[in-house]
């Protein structure tokens, strides 16, 4: 299969997600005059379903405070649970969809929900909390959006995509496990709109209220680790921004923020 390379064109964003408007214009303003509240700070929305939803329960609030961190995005103190056929599903520009085991069939009005809002500029990511390849949540996920996205099968990422320098320059997979050396993604008009990695991502940014790491990453220890954090806030950043830094103008800052 032939990996989906980086996009080129500058990708909109829909009128209707008006708080990926105000987080986005956030990264170019001071602290001080960014402090306007919730309305302007990144709150993950993490999709509720009839499976296993929340295998990985501290893993967005870490993901949190590494964006927070390491970045100028604002985040939430934790995610907020969506239903994909509810109400304000627009308000979270970034979707989190994850789960361990297989996973019962959406309903009609929840894949028409999640449609609709990628096809108006959201984004999802997916995140497979079993490791799972070809059973399990991998191939419930796969069937479901094959349905909800007929026209933009799953393809691998190619490494030179925007989303792999968004904000550090990852060149490998992170994750409690090592599934698959790409992510998977479908694209709609070039932007990326729905982002899946098979390899845990949550599993390696679990951490207890002790300060403790939850799960080994396996094979590769810390460093598997800390590339699964850096991929969480690349794809943050891509969800806010899309291809902001698809231009070799960026490359000096990017670099000089690997370290």
């Amino acid at each position: 299969m032939r990996p989906m390379s980086r996009s080129t064109a500058p990708i909109p964003r829909r009128a209707f997600l008006g708080g990926l408007t105000a987080a986005a214009a956030a990264l170019a303003l001071p602290a001080r005059v960014r402090a306007l509240g919730d309305a302007s700070r990144l709150a993950i929305g993490q999709v509720q379903h009839g499976g296993s939803w929340n295998a990985r329960p501290t893993a967005l609030r870490r993901l949190g405070w590494e964006l927070s961190r390491r970045t100028s995005i604002e985040t939430t103190n934790a995610p907020v649970p969506v239903r994909l056929d509810g109400d304000g599903l627009h308000r979270h520009p970034m979707l989190y969809l994850s789960g361990a085991g297989a996973l019962p069939p959406l309903r009609d009005s929840e894949r028409a929900g999640l449609r609709r809002h990628l096809q108006y500029g959201g984004f999802l990511l997916v995140d497979s909390a079993d490791g799972s390849d070809g059973g399990g949540f991998d191939a419930a996920i796969r069937r479901e959006l094959a349905q909800v996205l007929p026209s933009a099968p799953l393809q691998p990422l190619a490494r030179d995509h925007v989303l792999h320098k968004s904000f550090y320059l990852v060149d490998r997979q992170g994750g409690r496990v090592l599934v698959k050396p790409w992510l998977e993604a479908q694209a709609l008009d070039g932007r990326l709109a729905v982002v899946y990695s098979q390899n845990d991502l949550g599993g390696a940014w679990a951490r207890t209220e002790l300060g403790d790491w939850e799960y080994p990453c396996t094979p590769g220890g810390e460093p598997q680790r800390e590339t699964a954090i850096r991929i969480g806030v690349n794809v943050a950043m891509y969800a806010l921004c899309t291809d902001y830094k698809d231009d070799a103008v960026h490359l000096p800052f990017i670099l000089r923020r690997r370290s």
